[in-house]
């Protein structure tokens, strides 16, 4: 809109009659995008990212969102490894505060541990590690594929998580009841700490 009335003004300054073109749907596209925030000034967002995800700022220049499936999977994948980053930088940031002779890098080394870990077996830790972690993501493929499903506790049974929309469970993850308010704010806030 503003560069048709500078044309308009330019032309009239130059002595031209101006020729209003009429606004095509491209225009209206980008005049109804202009409400939204996106990753870059006066970029045109893809149709598939809507604004309707926690974080969409229109930001796929690769188009691996076009598929539905794949961007709902990207969006749970997006999820888990942001919830990891920000731990990883509170495991640091604790580390540095409580042994700051220790470089954060080096912690986890046996001879930095503390007492009743250094003779503690690295590789059946890590071994169990992966298996717990494997449990852990094979769960979430499950729940990914078929929602909903594995929302009871697979030991004690009658035990539940109200998951009313995938990634965010609730219930005993709550405890502070943070979902029963803006839930929407909190999720873009999440993704963009964890981002």
């Amino acid at each position: 809109m503003a560069a048709l009335q500078a044309q308009k003004a330019f032309s009239a300054a130059a002595g031209r009659s101006s020729v209003r073109a009429a606004p095509s749907r491209g225009a209206l596209v980008c005049r109804a995008a202009a409400d939204r925030k996106l990753w870059a000034p006066s970029v045109d967002a893809p149709n598939y990212l809507n604004g309707e995800l926690a974080g969409d700022y229109g930001f796929d220049p690769l188009g691996l969102g076009a598929d539905p499936v794949a961007l709902k999977w990207y969006r749970q994948s997006e999820l888990v490894h942001a919830r990891w980053a920000m731990l990883g930088v509170a495991g640091v940031l604790g580390q540095e505060i409580l042994r700051p002779d220790v470089f954060w890098y080096e912690a986890g080394e046996p001879q930095n541990l503390p007492g009743p870990f250094q003779n503690v077996n690295m590789g059946g830790l890590l071994a169990w590690e992966f298996l717990l972690m494997h449990w852990v993501e094979v769960r979430r493929w499950q729940d990914y594929k078929n929602f909903g499903s594995v929302n009871e506790d697979p030991i004690f049974k009658g035990y539940k998580v109200p998951n009313t929309e995938m990634g965010y469970p609730g219930g005993i993850f709550d405890p502070l009841g943070f979902s029963k308010g803006n839930l929407k704010e909190l999720q873009t806030k999440e993704i963009k700490n964890g981002r």
